[in-house]
């Protein structure tokens, strides 16, 4: 059979993770396939100081991703370099070349997928995103094929490696967040400006993609609900302990008869959940269905070589179309249409809450905390207090039973003006179905 060719446009972790498995892994590669897929152009703005792995010899090497998309040589663009400027120009320029494309870019697919695949289908060219969600989790095959079968009824995810790490050393180490996201810079886990993944956003793109391929419909991600982890503290892995929980930065996603429940917040989760378990900078997302009940996939969430491997994937998957082209290819957002959705008013959700403050102790604080509760209909579950013997900055926890979120977030907000508050309280859902 014909070798097919590639063009790789873009050479950091991602890209260069994905050059090295297809030369090192070439020959296992082309066992797999019966035939070679060959580097043929490469392209970076640095690309003069990058030393390319041995054994590849492309005919193009070149800053100029236009070079590489207009090659006739070349059969598939995969697009390495993130962001939703020149990527998408790449993309859209390979698709109009006639070329198919494999790409990486969570942000991109998940604010201009759909239109993206609609220009490929065109085309008569396939779009694969294996890469952008999950690294090391071939978690879009696994919806959009292996349970395919199945109804999709919930979905939750640990889907940035970078908070579960963060919050993983806060948990086990007593860390205060500035220290650990200082050292997660250090080690290269957080980038210098940690925006994306601290307050939630690169989770919520690979929310958006996930609901998208469970559910059959198109979010905008700035639509998701989302809070980030910069105010969790020691002092609340304390308090989730004596509860027999944990925190994880929790995408969740449920559907209910009207519509579906999606956020990305800290939550608290049991320890006896397998979800519990994930730590450091690894991923997992969990599902269950209908028909096929619990599944759960665990893995590398990043990294060149765990995301390299899912670009491979797809360019071998991409590859295969091209002999002969197939009767049928799966959608790569698993429907053959995605209905426009926004999810429903989050307020609406039942769920027991976790409410933690920091008051200056005086008379009367729990009597005014059960009050405003009362007002707005909602029942305490617990109180927790540990030792503490600064009364300027006295921490302490209330747990509530199942309420509505939008009552809990009006009471929250009524307690944070009580002139004892050091703070306004931090509440996060306690997570019991996972």
């Amino acid at each position: 059979m014909k070798d097919v060719n590639l063009g790789i446009v873009g050479l950091g972790n991602v890209g260069s993770g994905t050059l090295t498995i297809l030369a090192e892994n070439a020959d296992e590669i082309a066992r797999k396939l019966g035939f070679r897929l060959n580097v043929t152009a490469v392209c970076s703005r640095s690309v003069k100081s990058k030393n390319l792995p041995a054994g590849l010899a492309p005919k193009l090497i070149t800053t100029d991703w236009r070079e590489v998309v207009s090659h006739p040589d070349v059969d598939i663009v995969a697009e390495l370099i993130g962001g939703t400027g020149t990527a998408r120009e790449v993309v859209e320029g390979a698709i109009a070349a006639g070329k198919s494309v494999v790409t990486a870019n969570k942000e991109l697919v998940a604010l201009e997928g759909v239109s993206i695949w609609k220009k490929a289908e065109a085309q008569g060219v396939t779009l694969a995103m294996e890469a952008s969600v999950c690294g090391g989790i071939p978690i879009h095959a696994v919806l959009r094929e292996g349970i395919a079968g199945d109804h999709i009824e919930t979905l939750f995810g640990i889907l940035n490696g970078t908070s579960n790490y963060i919050l993983t050393e806060i948990e086990e180490n007593g860390s205060a967040f500035n220290d650990v996201l200082a050292e997660a810079q250090r080690l290269g886990y957080a980038e210098a400006d940690p925006t994306a993944d601290v307050d939630g956003f690169d989770a919520r793109s690979k929310l958006a993609l996930l609901a998208s391929l469970a559910f059959g419909v198109q979010l905008t991600p700035g639509d998701i609900p989302t809070e980030g982890i910069r105010r969790i503290s020691p002092i609340d892995f304390h308090y989730a302990k004596q509860l027999d929980c944990t925190i994880k930065l929790l995408c969740s996603a449920r559907r209910v008869e009207d519509g579906l429940f999606v956020s990305v917040r800290p939550a608290l989760l049991s320890k006896k959940t397998i979800m519990a378990g994930v730590k450091g900078a690894y991923n997992a997302v969990w599902s269950r269905g209908k028909f096929g009940a619990d599944t759960f996939y665990y893995g590398r969430g990043a990294g060149p070589n765990p995301t390299g491997v899912a670009v491979v994937s797809d360019l071998m998957r991409v590859a295969r179309s091209l002999h002969p082209e197939p009767a049928h290819r799966v959608p790569p957002f698993a429907y053959t249409d995605l209905a426009a959705a926004k999810p429903l008013e989050i307020g609406r959700q039942h769920r027991h809450w976790y409410l933690r403050f920091r008051i200056t102790d005086q008379p009367g604080i729990i009597r005014d905390l059960s009050s405003i509760l009362a007002e707005h209909s909602i029942s305490i579950d617990a109180v927790l207090q540990l030792p503490d013997l600064d009364k300027q900055n006295l921490p302490f926890v209330i747990t509530l039973e199942n309420s509505p979120e939008s009552a809990v977030r009006a009471a929250v907000e009524k307690m944070s003006k009580l002139p004892f508050m050091v703070e306004p309280p931090l509440a996060l859902p306690i997570e019991r179905g996972v």
